[in-house]
C-alpha cells in the first residue's frame, strides 16, 4: 500500500508512504524504560524500532500541497545501514515518488511543499542529485537540485537559520544539500500559506518545529510530525531523547491536545509504522486514540 486516503471537509488528503527507517528505541523513547516501550513497538537485534517516513498530500484548489518529503535518495550505503533506510523505488525513484505516481502525479505537479522542520528524514526529499553518468535522478554524486521544480517551498524562517548554524549535537540531522539549494518562502510563527493550510509552531523537538493543520468545512486534521512521532508517543511524558527541549515539547503537546480534544481533530502520524491517524481519547491516566486509521 503506497497511500491511505481520507477527507477533511471537501479536501482529499493522501497519507503517502515514503519508506521506512529504523532508529534506536531508547533514543526514540527517552527516559521511558525499555520494558514499557517495547510492549508498544518491538525492537530488532540492534535495538532499533521500525518507523514510517509518511508524508501528507492535500488536493487543494491552489494545487497539490505536500507536507514533508522523507529522506530522498542522496545518501550512501553506510548512512542507509545506520538508519535502517528502505525507500528505494523503481528506476532510481523513491517510495515517495512511487506513491505520487500511484495517484497519477509527477513531482512537477506539486505546487506547495511545506517542511515541518529540516531534519534529514523530513526534508531529504526536498532535493535529489543528478546521476553523473547517464542522466536522471539518484545517487550520492552530482549537484543537488530541487525535487519539485514548480513548487513553492515553505519553512519557518528561524528553522532555516537554525539549520544553517549547527553545533556538535545538531549537525548530524541538518544536512545542507537538503535545504541549501531550495528557494524557500519563509514564514515567522503561526501562518496560513494558503487557505485552510495553517502552520502551527510546536517547538521542543527543535526550537522552530511546526505541525500543519488542514481545515475545511468545520473539519480539521493535524500532521504532527515530530511533536508526536508515533501513536505510542501519545502519553505526555513519552518524549524522544532526540528532542532538544523536552520540557518545551511537553507544553507544546499539552496545548495542542487541549485544542485537538475540543475541536475533534484527526491526528496524523508521520513515523508510526502501522497507525496513520486517529482522534484523541483520554482515560483516567493517559491519552490514546479512537478508531485509528491503519496503513494498508
Amino acid at each position: 500500500m503506497t497511500h491511505t486516503t481520507f477527507r477533511v471537509g471537501r479536501l482529499t488528503c493522501h497519507a503517502l508512504e515514503g519508506g521506512r527507517q529504523a532508529l534506536d528505541g531508547g533514543a526514540m523513547f527517552g527516559v521511558v524504560p525499555k520494558p514499557l516501550w517495547e510492549r508498544r513497538i518491538a525492537p530488532d537485534e540492534r535495538n532499533r524500532i521500525p518507523l514510517a517516513l509518511r508524508c501528507l498530500l492535500v488536493e487543494h484548489d491552489d494545487g497539490l500541497v505536500l507536507i514533508d518529503t522523507g529522506i530522498g535518495n542522496k545518501e550512501n550505503a553506510k548512512f542507509k545501514d545506520i538508519y535502517g533506510v528502505e525507500n528505494e523505488g523503481a528506476g532510481g525513484r523513491t517510495w515517495l515518488e512511487d506513491a505520487l505516481a500511484g495517484l497519477g502525479h509527477r513531482p512537477e505537479d506539486v505546487r506547495w511543499v511545506i517542511n515541518t522542520h529540516l531534519h534529514f528524514d523530513h526534508a531529504g526529499g526536498n532535493t535529489y542529485r543528478d546521476v553523473v553518468e547517464g542522466g536522471g535522478r539518484g545517487g550520492t554524486e552530482g549537484a543537488a537540485r530541487v525535487s519539485f521544480p514548480r513548487a513553492t517551498y515553505v519553512v519557518q524562517k528561524r528553522e532555516l537559520e537554525f539549520a544553517r548554524h549547527t553545533n556538535e549535537r545538531t549537525a548530524a540531522s541538518y544536512l545542507p544539500p537538503n535545504f541549501d539549494p531550495v528557494p524557500f518562502r519563509l514564514i515567522d510563527g503561526e501562518a496560513e500559506p494558503l487557505p485552510g493550510i495553517r502552520c502551527l509552531p510546536t517547538p521542543g523537538h527543535v526550537p522552530y518545529h511546526q505541525s500543519v493543520l488542514v481545515e475545511s468545512g468545520g473539519e480539521r486534521a493535524c500532521f504532527l510530525a515530530d511533536l508526536v512521532p508515533t501513536s505510542a508517543h501519545l502519553p505526555l511524558p513519552w518524549i524522544m531523547g532526540y528532542d532538544l527541549e523536552p520540557l518545551v515539547t511537553l507544553e507544546s503537546r499539552r496545548a495542542l491536545y487541549a485544542r485537538a480534544e475540543r475541536e475533534g481533530w484527526l491526528l496524523v502520524f508521520e513515523h508510526d509504522p502501522e497507525v496513520v491517524a486517529g482522534r484523541l481519547a483520554r482515560d483516567a491516566r493517559s491519552f490514546g486514540l479512537v478508531d485509528p486509521l491503519r496503513a494498508g
